[in-house]
């Protein structure tokens, strides 16, 4: 049943003001739909240049279905190409990183194509003289992607024509990711120490939506809390604190904390919690790297840096970020019900250690697998994932501080546990899903 396809006014109905329907979750059909038209209006996260330092260096993702390869090529430039032999479609590179040398070249029938997807040879030449190969999309080679923009060497595509120009849709989202740049003196980060990576069994919106919730980590991580409390007994209250106390204490935070950190939605669905204090906060400071801070910066700029460290930054739809402790989180939606999450850390350069190990620490001890609290978040993802097929009630309640004033701006302050951060996501959905849709 097609109950969605061509329907904008069936999509807009899923989202209202403060609730949304439960087939945004549930549905195969929507997914699918998002595939086609969401991700393809929108901008998403590739990968960062320094993950492909030489020329010839790849980077495979799947984006929307999409299999997608990010090249550096001769010149030094980085591009996105399909990543889809012409002859028959075979993938022409599988593994998740790697050097091609200076020539592309699939594995199943030896075409071969230049760094930037022109075509090079192909085996039994004489066997294509006199046929249409030429002037069919076959014989022009690679499809490179039209839109692509590198900011501050986080590399971002759309895949449609429709929809914004890179700027006009991030806008003052990117400042989020200047802060997480500017914390290193030389103004440069690094992609270091591996990826963890977590397929999920529940919808892309469910992880999403809990990046920007503040209100459950009193309730679903209370136990990795009680851990840290009983392991910090006996600790004065000055001494400096084990690194894995430092990062977890604090999700203990009361109701309160969480209230008055503050939170700012803004256009396309990004946002950012945490614009006055955070659980990252209160991590300890570090003198000569806020030296050489304040000798690249300034010092009011260098403050300005260190001290503005949002809880979360979301450059919706894919990518989130942490400028303290230097750790981003990728969201690659596979199927209705499947979330690939991936964790990368970064290394500041011309910072301390410390900083590329406290972002290292973190990911493991909050977004592994096996960690203390991603496990309480999956259970629950995919305890709601099971829940909203039962009967009786077909929305999901986002009614926590609404407001119709809300509605008409676009960027707006507000209370850290307020559900407009996540209702702001939603609205975003909604404008981009249907664009171009009818057509």
């Amino acid at each position: 049943m097609n109950h969605y396809r061509g329907n904008s006014a069936a999509i807009a109905a899923l989202v209202q003001d403060d609730r949304v329907h439960r087939d945004l979750y549930l549905s195969e059909e929507i997914f699918a739909l998002e595939q086609e038209h969401f991700f393809a209006n929108t901008w998403s996260y590739v990968g960062h240049a320094s993950q492909v330092p030489n020329p010839g260096d790849y980077l495979t993702v799947d984006i929307a279905g999409r299999p997608l390869l990010m090249l550096r090529q001769a010149d030094g430039e980085i591009h996105v190409l399909y990543n889809r032999c012409a002859h028959k479609g075979s993938k022409l590179l599988t593994d998740d990183s790697g050097n091609v040398g200076q020539v592309l070249r699939c594995p199943y029938h030896a075409w071969s194509y230049r760094l930037d997807g022109s075509p090079l040879t192909v085996p039994l030449k004489s066997g294509y003289e006199g046929t249409r190969l030429r002037e069919c999309q076959s014989g022009q080679g690679l499809v490179a992607l039209k839109h692509v923009a590198a900011y501050r060497d986080f590399v971002f595509v759309k895949l449609s024509d429709a929809g914004l120009d890179f700027n006009g849709y991030f806008g003052d989202a990117l400042k989020s990711i200047d802060n997480l740049a500017d914390r290193s003196p030389l103004g440069q980060l690094r992609v270091e120490g591996g990826v963890l990576r977590n397929i999920i069994h529940c919808n892309w919106k469910m992880y999403l939506e809990n990046i920007n919730d503040s209100v459950h980590p009193m309730s679903t991580h209370l136990s990795a809390t009680q851990a840290a409390q009983a392991m910090s007994k006996g600790l004065s209250a000055d001494a400096p604190k084990p690194m894995a106390l430092e990062q977890l204490l604090p999700f203990g935070a009361g109701y309160d904390f969480f209230d008055n950190m503050g939170g700012r939605v803004m256009p396309n669905g990004h946002s950012v919690l945490g614009t006055k204090f955070s659980i990252q906060s209160a991590y300890g400071g570090l003198g000569e790297y806020e030296a050489a801070m304040q000798a690249t910066h300034g010092m009011e700029k260098a403050q300005e840096i260190l001290y503005h460290s949002p809880q979360n930054a979301v450059c919706f739809p894919s990518l989130s970020v942490k400028g303290s402790p230097q750790a981003i989180r990728v969201i690659r939606p596979l199927a209705a019900n499947r979330t690939l999450i991936e964790a990368w850390s970064l290394r500041a350069l011309g910072a301390p250690d410390l900083l590329f190990e406290r972002s290292m620490t973190y990911n493991r001890l909050v977004f592994s697998p096996m960690s203390m609290v991603a496990h309480d978040d999956i259970h629950l993802f995919e305890s709601m994932q099971q829940g909203l097929r039962a009967d009786g009630n077909e929305w999901v309640s986002l009614h926590r501080g609404f407001d119709a004033a809300e509605l008409d701006q676009p960027t707006l302050d507000v209370n850290g546990t307020n559900e407009i951060l996540i209702r702001n996501q939603h609205r975003a959905w909604a404008k981009f899903m249907a664009l171009g849709m009818e057509a």
